[in-house]
């Protein structure tokens, strides 16, 4: 059995592509898997070094604003698609999967004409344009947010699987992961998360919370700021008598590598409304204040963090209100109510979906199997 698999740019795109093609080799001993991408994403590292076969395509995204650019672009994509077309031909999949960004559109094109079976997989509330035009020629769209729904065609079959999230999110103990964390068994713990880039009006916002919680010691906030403005924040941080090198209540660090051990152990989340972020934070059964960032393609992220909102699982809080001093109020709030956080994180275990891996990879290799038994 062979499946192409392909999603590019940005972590959104690549990271659930990485994970299914993952989980179809373990579901199926001997698939030959080959993603294809483009050589200038994130694709080009994070593939690679996970060690799957990897090929690329010319090809580029359309710019919405700046028109005149969109002739090189489409010269491009007409390269992609020739690519594409060598790069099937010679793989022959069974199925192409595609989980979004523009280096899914050639290839996900060429295996409609091919008459080979495109399944897609959609991260956000509010689909991507390339998700939204190839879905016409898909013959399953998996979604994670239901209310993705409305805005694919009613021919396409629809199923909502969620969004694959690490196998080390899934596996890590609460006690385990607050033991190492140093967290003890009475303090509070919240996690501020910026994204791996940060978010710098949330970082500056994060301030207000250091400043009314500092020293307290039945709190603790771990902040990952972000390697862009972790410097700047340090030292926003010092003049507020907070050192990162201490050891007192607030943590900040520019980025995070255990972040499965500070989801384990979090009470409260703070951070982007990013998809596979959220496919983490309600696995988890967490409450969030979510910030949707507010420049995201089609304000994808305004939407994800509205279906937490509207089923009780999250709080948002607008990009503009942060300066207002809204965060910390919010965040007051709550500690002031543990009722409600607690009815927030039993929403959010609602939400969540473990499963997510398992329901895409099974749909992938019964199509494979209905189309080429």
């Amino acid at each position: 059995m062979r499946v192409v698999v392909t999603g590019g740019g940005t972590g959104g795109h690549v990271y659930p592509a990485l994970a299914i093609a993952q989980g179809l080799l373990k579901a199926k001993p001997g698939i030959e898997i080959l993603y294809i991408g483009t050589d200038r994403g994130l694709e080009a590292e994070v593939v690679t070094r996970a060690g799957l076969p990897f090929a690329t395509i010319k090809v580029q995204g359309l710019e919405r604003r700046r028109l005149w650019k969109n002739f090189k672009a489409l010269a491009r994509l007409g390269q992609g698609l020739w690519e594409a077309y060598s790069l099937l031909r010679l793989f022959r999949p069974q199925v192409v999967v595609g989980t979004g960004g523009y280096v899914c559109a050639p290839v996900c094109m060429v295996a409609a004409i091919l008459r080979i079976p495109v399944i897609l997989h959609e991260q956000n509330a509010f689909p991507g344009l390339t998700n939204r035009i190839l879905s016409r020629v898909a013959r399953t769209v998996c979604l994670t947010f239901p209310e993705a729904k409305k805005y694919f065609p009613s021919r396409v079959e629809l199923v909502t699987t969620g969004l694959p999230v690490r196998p080390e999110i899934l596996a890590t103990n609460r006690e385990e992961a607050r033991a190492k964390l140093k967290i003890g068994p009475d303090q509070f713990f919240i996690l501020i998360v910026g994204g791996s880039q940060g978010a710098r009006s949330l970082n500056y916002a994060a301030l207000s919370l250091f400043r009314a919680y500092q020293g307290r010691p039945s709190l603790k906030i771990l902040h990952v700021a972000g390697r862009k403005d972790y410097e700047q924040l340090k030292a926003e941080a010092a003049k507020l008598g907070i050192y990162v090198d201490g050891n007192g209540n607030i943590t900040i660090v520019p980025y995070l590598h255990d972040i499965h051990l500070a989801l384990a152990a979090a009470d409260l989340v703070i951070g982007r409304a990013g998809a596979s972020f959220l496919a983490e934070v309600l696995v988890k059964g967490l409450p969030a204040v979510l910030i949707p960032y507010p420049y995201a393609a089609g304000n994808h992220q305004e939407y994800n963090a509205r279906a937490l909102a509207e089923k009780g699982a999250a709080i948002i809080i607008r990009d503009n209100e942060l300066a207002a001093g809204k965060l910390l109020r919010t965040v007051e709030s709550l500690l002031a109510d543990p009722e409600r956080l607690k009815k927030m994180a039993q929403a959010s275990a609602r939400l969540g979906r473990p499963d997510a891996l398992e329901k895409i990879v099974d749909k992938i290799l019964a199509l494979a199997e209905e189309c080429h038994p």
